[in-house]
């Protein structure tokens, strides 16, 4: 009888956490869904680019060598 009850809760977590994955999806994606429907053409806004978020200004690195270099 326990078992049963222990049970239930892992079917629980999983089914809120498709339901809110769903949902996240639906938020992103519902606009252009819902325009397709229609028949509209929506403009989506470029997709940002990982390099550029993640690239970091090479010049400062240099010259902290540079520095690094003239005290030893």
């Amino acid at each position: 009888m326990m078992t049963a009850a222990f049970a239930t809760l892992p079917f629980l977590a999983t089914l809120w956490l498709l339901v809110v994955l769903g949902a996240a999806i639906l938020e992103e994606s519902g606009a252009k869904i819902a325009a397709a429907l229609k028949g509209d053409a929506v403009i989506s806004p470029p997709a940002k680019s990982l390099a550029r978020r993640h690239a970091r200004p090479r010049t400062e690195r240099v010259s902290l060598r540079a520095q690094w270099r003239a005290a030893a």
